[in-house]
């Protein structure tokens, strides 16, 4: 099966005093290239969703990708993925956010097939997804009406399951605040 990989920017980080979310240092490093380090290997090619000047991340030499449906948080990003993926004949698109650098390298396998979530523990993690390619028709119809943007809703309308992901340390942390960056920083090998 093809999959493409989808990192989803999330913009400015309001609790990180506003910085791009992407472009934060983790042991030198910005998240985006952490990232990208799991879930390259992973799959056929990687795209990221961003809104804003796309120049930013030219350095990281990957398509940028605006919200298709502007105002429709993630899931307007979901959908552009999705479109992108079709265009390179994927069947699936792995999404994950940009802030979450500990994701699993066998993330894409454990997760397939398409539709699937990932869970830890009590948490689900709606946003680390591997889409279906053909769900694109059925999200832009979603998208096109009024009502719930939540991702849990989009998942349970592409009747995603949900795969536990064992282990102490939830690999799907993701990192809001200076102080969560910290304490990430403590869980990298030595930087």
């Amino acid at each position: 099966m093809k999959i493409a990989g989808l990192v989803l920017a999330g913009g400015q980080g309001r609790r990180m005093g506003g910085a791009d979310k992407a472009l934060m240092q983790l042991c030198g490093r910005p998240l985006l290239a952490h990232v990208l380090a799991r879930l390259a290997p992973q799959v056929a090619a990687c795209a990221l969703s961003a809104n804003g000047d796309p120049a930013r991340f030219a350095a990281f030499g990957l398509p940028v990708l605006p919200d298709s449906v502007p105002g429709r948080g993630p899931l307007a990003g979901v959908l552009a993925g999705l479109l992108w993926a079709q265009g390179l004949g994927a069947e699936a698109l792995l999404t994950v956010p940009v802030d979450t650098p500990f994701i699993p390298a066998d993330l894409a396998a454990r997760l397939s097939p398409a539709p699937a979530a990932a869970a830890w523990g009590e948490a689900r993690h709606h946003l680390v997804a591997l889409w279906p390619v053909a769900f694109a028709g059925s999200l832009a119809a979603h998208l096109a009406g009024p009502g719930d943007d939540s991702v849990r809703r989009a998942l349970a309308l592409a009747g995603a399951r949900y795969v536990a992901f064992p282990g102490e340390t939830d690999p799907f942390l993701n990192l809001n605040t200076p102080e969560e960056l910290a304490a990430a920083a403590r869980l990298m090998p030595p930087c």
